[in-house]
Parts: structure tokens; C-alpha cells; sequence
């Protein structure tokens, strides 16, 4: 969450679970932290890339909004799932009953002698789990198909790796199911 005084921002970290060929949307949530009206804008560093729905508005005093961030479909993935993209949320406090369409990028100009305050945001790329390996078959005769215990209370390196590649798969699987889509087909997570 920021730090700043007029507005607690979450989260601080736009994380999208990297997909090709998909719209994949993240929820920004902005929460008034003051008594007054509160003028928001969102600039990024490659806006052809994300859509920003709203990209400046009012926040009510002590009242939250929700920003959605869409990053539109990618036709290749990034070297090492990478990103560089970057956000920037300007703040500053209005006269009350200002509405969305009086927001005029001059309310955020510092040489204008406005106070805005500004909190960036970085963009991470999340990399879907790799399915698990497969299981051996042909496994000794009378042998256990649960991993094994040596004498001294550990299970074999082998058997841990095929659990754990086992737990990436269903958090994968967990984490598919937390997604939903929209009318349009833009999918949403949480």
C-alpha cells in the first residue's frame, strides 16, 4: 500500500500472469485516506500496450475506487519474463463537487503550483506454472506408488520434485478457476 497522504494505493505491483494472445486485466484499488475530494490521473510508460479504465478520476472523501489496468494481448513473451513498464498515479486534492469530466491535466501541474502527489507503480509478469512431469509407471512389484521414507525420515530428492511439480500444477489449476471474464472477454483477476 502507498504511503502517501492523500490516497493508500493497491497494490503497488500490477502482477499479470503472462499470457500469449490474451487480455489479461488487474484490479488497482484507491482509497481516500482525507476529508476532501480527491483528482486522480494514471499515466504509464507504454500506453499502446494497457488500457487504463477510468484514467483519471475523482475520488470521493473516505471512499475507495477501482482502477482497471488491461495489458492487450502479446504476440511473443518478453527474455526472462521481463517487464520494464512502468506506472505513474498522480493525486491532488480538489474542490468539492468537482466531477470526472472538470479533470484537466493543468490540475496536475507542479510548476502551477499545485501540490500532486505521485506514486509509482511497477509491472510484473507472472509465469504459469509448468505442468508436472509425469508419473513412472512400471513401478517394482510390491512397491508403494506413495513416496517412499529412508531409514533416517527423508523422502528422496526424485519423489519430492514429482510432489511439489504436483502442488505448482493444482495452485496453477486454483488460481485458473480465480479468473473471470467479462462481456467482452477481457479477463479479469483477483
Amino acid at each position: 500500500m502507498s504511503r502517501g497522504d492523500l490516497l493508500s494505493i493497491h497494490p503497488l505491483e500490477l502482477k499479470f500472469p503472462f499470457a500469449l494472445r490474451k487480455q489479461i486485466s488487474c484490479s488497482l484499488q484507491l482509497s481516500n485516506k482525507t476529508d476532501n475530494y480527491v483528482a486522480f490521473k494514471v499515466k504509464t510508460t507504454n500506453p499502446k500496450k494497457y488500457c487504463v479504465r477510468p484514467n483519471a478520476g475523482v475520488v470521493l472523501p473516505r471512499s475507495t475506487s477501482d482502477v482497471i489496468v488491461t495489458m492487450q494481448a502479446q504476440k511473443e513473451a518478453p527474455p526472462d519474463m521481463n517487464c520494464r513498464d512502468k506506472f505513474l498515479l498522480q493525486s491532488v486534492k480538489v474542490n468539492d463537487g468537482i466531477t470526472a469530466k472538470d479533470i484537466t491535466s493543468e490540475l496536475f501541474n507542479k510548476e502551477a503550483g499545485h501540490l500532486v502527489e505521485e506514486c509509482k507503480l511497477k509491472v510484473v509478469y507472472l509465469s504459469p506454472p509448468q505442468p508436472p512431469s509425469p508419473v513412472h509407471e512400471g513401478s517394482e512389484e510390491g512397491s508403494s506408488p506413495r513416496g517412499s521414507v529412508s531409514d533416517n525420515g527423508h523422502v528422496n530428492a526424485a519423489e519430492f520434485s514429482t510432489v511439489r511439480s504436483c502442488c505448482i500444477y493444482l495452485l496453477f489449476l486454483l488460481l485458473s478457476a480465480v479468473h473471470s471474464t467479462d462481456a467482452n472477454g477481457v479477463h479479469f483477476c483477483c
